[in-house]
């Protein structure tokens, strides 16, 4: 026991990162060190411990079971931490600090953002969005909202929608477009970081999967939906991210056939974390907010 408490905090700190994250990169971000010095904390520690806590790997670093074993505490306890810290200098009850990626941000929560406002005016939201998975056991992180299957390390989460997807295009692009069959003549536009699955929506459609026609490719999700929008081919897009933008008549879902995947949009925070008002506060909004935009009705409230 004697050696536990010999370990610098910094050390147990650097060893939950790179367990949780699987590198030495966002620890030396993080602590504010090089890799060099989160590297040296990991090695003295497992000689002060008198064991191995990570096997060392081509893909990373990997925690060994021990580490594997005692990891929701170190992360429930660095939670409990930050926590005790902010209670002790007064909890910033007034700002949510929140971070989302750019399909996200652009198709859906900038249009209704200001509802939340609204309803509650002495909570400023700031928004970082970027594609980048963002620790959110950082101090300056109250929660993200996440697509993918909701199992991610270190963070408990809340399905908020988005398990809806079908092909959108834009009127004109849709016009050649009766039947499912007909989608052998129109271009697919590729998605390069999507995870809905066209195989999926093809089994449903009764078409075979290799029967479509691919077109120009994006790494931007943002720049895929610009596309659909500018008649440049098909697009597979979650009912949720298209809503708005079908609503107004930018793009329409030719076959009204709608699949549900696995994956969908989540309101993550950090595990072992306190929920406060202002992250319980958004979370209670997106639930009401979510299903009421299912058709775009944010265009009630333009006038």
């Amino acid at each position: 026991m004697s050696s536990l408490f010999s370990i610098p905090l910094n050390a147990l700190r650097a060893i939950e990162i790179v367990a949780r994250r699987g590198s030495l990169a966002p620890a030396a971000e993080e602590l504010g060190v090089t890799m060099g010095a989160v590297s040296q904390h990991l090695r003295r520690a497992e000689e002060r411990l008198g064991m191995e806590l990570f096997e060392r790997t081509p893909m990373g670093l990997v925690p060994l079971p021990a580490l594997k074993q005692a990891l929701p505490q170190l992360t429930a306890g660095f939670a409990a931490l930050q926590d005790g810290l902010t209670t002790l200098k007064g909890s910033d009850e007034g700002v949510l600090n929140l971070t989302v990626g750019s399909v996200f941000a652009s198709r859906w929560l900038i249009w209704r953002i200001n509802k939340f406002t609204l309803l509650h005016p002495d909570i400023e939201v700031r928004l970082t969005v970027t594609a980048q998975m963002i620790d959110l056991s950082r101090p300056d992180m109250d929660c993200g909202i996440r697509f993918g299957l909701g199992k991610w390390p270190g963070v408990t989460t809340t399905l908020i929608g988005g398990q809806a997807f079908q092909p959108v295009c834009a009127p004109n692009v849709a016009r050649q477009l009766r039947t499912p069959d007909d989608l052998v003549h129109v271009p697919m536009i590729v998605d390069q970081t999507t995870m809905l699955s066209w195989d999926l929506w093809l089994d449903a459609a009764g078409l075979e999967r290799d029967a479509l026609l691919v077109g120009p490719t994006y790494s931007d999700p943002s720049l895929a939906f610009d596309a659909a929008i500018s008649e440049q081919g098909v697009l597979m897009a979650v009912d949720m991210m298209s809503a708005d933008a079908v609503s107004d008549g930018r793009l329409v879902r030719p076959f009204e056939l709608p699949v549900s995947g696995a994956h969908g949009y989540w309101l993550a925070i950090a595990k072992g974390r306190r929920e406060p008002r202002k992250t319980r506060l958004f979370r209670e909004w997106l639930e009401m907010e979510v299903p009421a935009s299912a058709r775009g009705y944010v265009y009630q409230s333009r006038g």
